[in-house]
């Protein structure tokens, strides 16, 4: 049977699989299956992400006897991060299945800053370089100096009342820190910001734009003078795409919903769209997003196991660090 992060390269479909392998997630496998689920519990739930990375003819049976797993520890499943083929799968399984949000990818083969509608693009850009901004890959030898102090005046400036997020997004550390790569932009020889990229597996392989950190007295651009630099990179190693990851609240669209959608919980990801930047920056995260132009917008799902109930969303939202 494959490892933990074998099945995860070899059947992680979901452009965020890498971030099933997070430090503080557990691992649910069946004897006589491929694939893993991965979990965390919380109270009365399960919170599963990414929907089981199994191949098609394991797919079910694994789900089935995840939940069953579940069943004798007298807790429900709550998937999130589903793709639409999960929750179509899950929706027939009994679940109440909601978009939650979207992804976001660009086309590496066809991406280019050139065009009117990166000038603004290109012109930050160049404002970052001309403050004396460079930008180099780190080799990952040893801890990069400057880059915990960054994470700590990132969170400061976020508000006292602020907590990093865990679960949906990744890690800079921990025991695969080899398998991501690490750009860091300098001024003067001093860290000021970076950009954190996990592999993504699958139809759409390449890489995914995950942690971003700045100080927040650095000039506008470094942070797109960073990503920029890796896009080229990437480019040069004809990696296929580059993934910005998912965003809560976005993109939502009733053509998106599968079957067995909840107009409760439908109603309640709107509200949390129009009035939740103190739960989420997703407007903020989002036109970030949209200024590479992406090519591929992907509808993202959260998945209940039968009626959806505040109690589930409120762990989910406390596991995140979102409240």
């Amino acid at each position: 049977m494959p490892s933990t992060v074998e099945a995860i390269e070899a059947f992680g479909e979901n452009p965020s699989a890498f971030l099933a392998l997070n430090s503080d997630n557990e691992f649910f496998t069946d004897a006589g299956l491929r694939g893993v689920v991965a979990f965390q519990s919380a109270g009365r739930y399960l919170l599963q992400f990414g929907g089981p990375f199994a191949p098609p003819d394991d797919y079910p049976e694994l789900l089935a006897r995840f939940l069953e797993f579940a069943k004798q520890r007298r807790q429900r499943v709550v998937g999130v991060q589903l793709q639409r083929s999960d929750a179509e799968i899950y929706a027939a399984n009994g679940f109440t299945v909601n978009q939650m949000g979207a992804s976001y990818a660009v086309d590496l083969e066809k991406f280019s800053l050139r065009g009117k509608k990166f000038v603004r693009l290109r012109n930050k850009v160049s404002r970052a370089l001309r403050s004396g901004l460079e930008v180099t890959e780190h080799d990952g030898t040893d801890e990069e100096p400057g880059l915990a102090e960054i994470d700590a005046q990132w969170l400061r400036s976020k508000g006292r009342h602020v907590k990093e997020l865990h679960f949906l997004v990744g890690e800079r550390s921990g025991p695969l820190a080899e398998r991501r790569r690490l750009f860091v932009g300098r001024i003067e020889g001093v860290a000021v910001g970076y950009i954190s990229y996990s592999p993504v597996f699958g139809s759409t392989p390449g890489w995914l734009h995950d942690l971003s950190r700045r100080r927040p007295e650095v000039p506008p651009g470094v942070m797109e003078a960073i990503n920029v630099t890796a896009i080229e990179a990437f480019q040069s190693e004809k990696s296929p795409w580059l993934h910005f990851g998912f965003t809560p609240f976005t993109s939502l669209d009733p053509e998106h919903e599968v079957a067995s959608a909840s107009r409760f919980v439908s109603r309640i990801v709107r509200l949390l769209a129009e009035h939740g930047d103190a739960v989420y920056p997703a407007r903020q995260q989002l036109a970030y997003k949209e200024k590479w132009a992406p090519h591929a917008v992907l509808p993202e799902y959260i998945a209940f196991q039968g009626r959806p109930k505040l109690g589930a969303i409120w762990r989910l939202l406390r596991l995140t660090n979102a409240v």
